[in-house]
């Protein structure tokens, strides 16, 4: 659970990617197949009952290990920005392709929290429509391609021009969840929307900082 909740997932991005649900059916089919077939097997003076009670272990740790492997292989690895919004970039949605052409240190996926990043700026139309034709072609957007990664830092003045005010979130916020999110933070400046792949949020911003992600609506 910690490092699931707490390492790869840390709130409130569990919600946002949908890995809550995962876990806890992982946890109930584990949890329910041991007793279960042990319930089943086990009968007094049965010759077999050591073997029977060793398969169900194996039963149980091959649930737990296929569990683990695809909520380890769908952890999220950047929160990245992207002209107008952060998107959270999963594990599994990354091209291989793109791992051996990044530069470091993109070209491996790290095994901590997000990594927070930007998608570099086209330099020029050709550029821009060379990015196009290949999100079109293969459905992978840019955000999600490390090879054209640089650091958060590169962009303070496009993320600060992009920027929403906070009276903006009054629009599809309930009022008091707003002035709570206000009064926790009180340096906040503005946000920009979060996309994820089960529930959008939104990314608080400083003074040329991230200063958190919030389940509020864009």
């Amino acid at each position: 659970m910690y490092i699931v909740f707490m390492v790869w997932h840390p709130a409130p991005l569990a919600k946002a990617v949908g890995v809550t649900h995962i876990f806890i059916m992982m946890l109930v089919i584990d949890a329910v197949l041991g007793p279960l077939l042990t319930l089943i097997v086990a009968k007094p003076d049965k010759k077999s009952l050591k073997f029977d009670l060793v398969v169900i272990i194996i039963l149980q740790l091959a649930a737990f290990i296929y569990g683990m492997y695809n909520i380890a292989h769908s952890r999220p690895v950047y929160i990245a920005f992207d002209t107008l919004r952060f998107e959270v970039v999963q594990a599994n949605e990354i091209p291989k392709t793109s791992l051996e052409q990044a530069q470091a240190p993109y070209q491996h996926l790290e095994w901590g929290a997000p990594t927070y990043v930007a998608v570099a700026a086209v330099k020029n139309d050709k550029e821009k429509s060379a990015r196009l034709f290949q999100e079109l072609e293969t459905g992978i957007a840019p955000s999600k391609q490390p090879h054209l990664y640089e650091p958060l830092d590169k962009q303070w003045s496009v993320i600060n021009d992009k920027a929403k005010p906070i009276s903006k979130l009054y629009q599809s916020n309930d009022k008091s969840r707003v002035d709570g999110v206000i009064d926790k933070y009180p340096s906040i400046i503005a946000w920009l929307p979060l996309v994820a792949y089960e529930q959008d949020m939104i990314v608080l911003i400083g003074d040329n900082s991230v200063i958190d992600i919030v389940d509020l609506k864009p």
